[in-house]
């Protein structure tokens, strides 16, 4: 890798709920070694983070008071952080996103949507929670795998393996 720090973008349609817990949840887990960024798709893009993504978060005891929405733009400019690897949390943003600057490793972790229509608040929460906790194992893998010092092509075949958690 080219730094000290390995950067990591987790990308979700909306970047209101699941790209945001990766982010945090990393940067929680892994400071100084990884760090995190989140976005969405400019066209889909959430104003602010949805009220059970911090519920998890904070149930989890992890900080959230930094996390805001984001659009992929951000991560295209010039001046903006380098990534290492670039994980989309759903097909459709994933299938949507740009060429990222600097032929990051890219995989797909496929989360179904929280639908906060269909739901009383607090189911949405629940899954919020289910989603952190299934994050939250394929991070600490990503953590642990990373801190062994492997190849730019093992760590591509581990990003990819952590799919089929």
């Amino acid at each position: 890798m080219h730094s000290s720090v390995t950067n990591v973008l987790f990308v979700s349609s909306a970047n209101a709920c699941r790209s945001l817990l990766a982010e945090a949840c990393l940067n929680h887990h892994a400071a100084g070694k990884l760090k995190a960024y989140s976005c969405g798709d400019p066209a889909t893009l959430a104003e602010a983070p949805h009220s059970w993504t911090l519920l998890a978060l904070g149930t989890a005891g992890i900080p959230s008071a930094d996390l805001h929405c984001k659009s992929w733009v951000e991560f295209l400019r010039s001046g903006a952080p380098r990534m290492d690897f670039v994980v989309g949390l759903d097909q459709a943003s994933f299938s949507r996103h740009p060429a990222w600057p600097g032929q990051p490793i890219t995989a797909l972790w496929d989360y179904p949507a929280i639908e906060r229509n269909k739901k009383r608040p607090s189911d949405a929460a629940i899954e919020a929670v289910h989603t952190l906790m299934s994050l939250q194992r394929r991070i600490e893998l990503l953590i642990s795998l990373h801190a062994h010092g492997r190849s730019r092509g093992d760590l591509q075949h581990d990003l990819r393996d952590l799919t089929h958690l």
